[in-house]
């Protein structure tokens, strides 16, 4: 995105203050933000006001401001966070290529990831990094793309009903992808059924031209096809348009199949790790179908595709012992998607150093314990971190939990995993630099 400033002072309904100059780019973040960048300054637990400095001098070219202009080019606005979302709008409206939202409650910044690679391997694409999913991450996602952009791919999360629809609004996705519905912030939509609701908000945006992705294999997400205009593509493990069969784990639980759709087959294998990432491959499979990528290119860009930070990152450590950190976040389906994947590894000792679910309302006692018992069944050992809610006493903290693992050697599969208020990287991060 190449814009002038004062293109952006119209755009957001500012006022520009100074020269008219070039900005490519924008950034929230004084500490990262890169020569002829336009930043941000978000007030929030801090006031994104007190680093415009710091951003200038790092090269900023020009910044927005609902405080006084402070010298060099300015945008003055009433609302930071809210001119951004108006900029993120004004880029899209700039650009004519597919643009696809994904939404779930599970397994979102993976196919996110996922679709870019398949979709990158036919053309230029563009992605949100890391979960940019919210208010601030999806506008910044569309100011962000790069001219020779062809296609974008959008993460869409919910925190309350109309979110979605707000989001859409920004982003007008051509290609809508609902990956699951399940027990995720809960503690905020009250039943799973509310958070359907919301997470639907996404393919009634589309329209009649538009291609709508869904989950074949859960009732709640194909029910959705019932509340869109657009073509309907389906995904699932023996159900649906784009399935997969033959599925196997190699020695580092990364995923074999063979790729079937409406437009071919094709074998994968994918670098991300877990049976899971099946779900989540068939997802992106279908979303790129949609854009009319190829299957050879989706398989190929499939076995390619990276993984943002903390999701089923599996490394063998000095000791020989098999790390999974899987500490980004965590509710119930991806909870139990992980300890099914800890209890897969060749090793004779399997621990789960688990930490809260959080956002889960009056179901977390019980989500918790549900998943304390399938430990058990799977004959895993748990550590509870801060929580009592898994059925074994807890310990205090990270280092508390490091110290309860005792000798990690060859013989021991070690799984983190927890919401990410927990900060349970702190574990994974002190495992491997032991």
């Amino acid at each position: 995105m190449r814009l002038l400033a004062s293109e952006v002072a119209l755009a957001v309904g500012g006022r520009l203050v100074g020269p008219d100059v070039a900005v490519s780019g924008v950034s929230i973040d004084s500490r990262t933000v890169a020569q002829g960048e336009l930043f941000v300054p978000v007030v929030a637990e801090r006031d994104g006001h007190d680093f415009i400095d710091d951003a200038l001098a790092a090269g900023a070219a020009a910044y927005l401001t609902s405080a006084p202009p402070r010298g060099a080019t300015a945008v003055a606005v009433a609302d930071t966070a809210a001119a951004v979302a108006e900029l993120g709008r004004h880029v899209r409206s700039r650009f004519d290529g597919p643009v696809v939202g994904i939404t779930g409650s599970v397994g979102k910044t993976s196919v996110k990831d996922m679709a870019a690679a398949a979709i990158g391997a036919d053309r230029p694409t563009h992605a949100s990094p890391m979960s940019f999913n919210n208010e601030l991450g999806v506008p910044l996602t569309l100011v962000n793309c790069p001219e020779s952009a062809e296609a974008v791919v959008v993460e869409m999360g919910a925190r309350g009903k109309g979110h979605i629809t707000w989001l859409c609004s920004l982003g007008r996705p051509t290609v809508g992808v609902v990956t699951a519905v399940g027990a995720a912030h809960t503690e905020l939509f009250g039943t799973v059924e509310a958070v359907a609701e919301a997470k639907g908000e996404l393919v009634e945006s589309l329209g009649p031209s538009g291609v709508a992705v869904l989950n074949a294999d859960q009732p709640l997400v194909s029910a959705m096809a019932g509340r869109t205009q657009a073509k309907v593509l389906t995904f699932g493990r023996s159900t649906g348009d784009v399935r997969a069969s033959g599925v196997s784990l190699d020695v580092g639980l990364c995923p074999r199949f063979r790729l079937e759709t409406p437009n071919g087959q094709a074998e994968v294998a994918l670098a991300a790790r877990g049976e899971h990432m099946v779900d989540n491959a068939l997802a992106a499979a279908a979303a790129a179908l949609a854009v009319g990528v190829g299957v050879d290119e989706i398989a190929a860009g499939l076995g390619s595709a990276k993984l943002s930070p903390w999701r089923m990152e599996v490394t063998e450590l000095a000791s020989g012992a098999v790390l999974i950190n899987d500490a980004y976040n965590a509710n119930p389906m991806s909870m139990a998607a992980g300890l099914r994947s800890l209890a897969a590894v060749d090793r004779s000792r399997r621990v789960a150093v688990l930490g809260i679910m959080a956002e889960l309302g009056d179901r977390a006692a019980a989500e918790h314990a549900a998943i304390g018992a399938l430990a058990r069944e799977l004959s895993i050992e748990v550590i509870p971190v801060a929580t009592g809610d898994y059925g074994r006493p807890p310990v205090a903290d990270a280092a508390a939990a490091v110290a309860a693992l005792g000798p990690v050697d060859a013989d021991t599969a070690v799984l983190v995993k927890a919401s990410r208020a927990a900060g349970l990287d702190a574990v994974a991060t002190a495992l491997s630099e032991s």
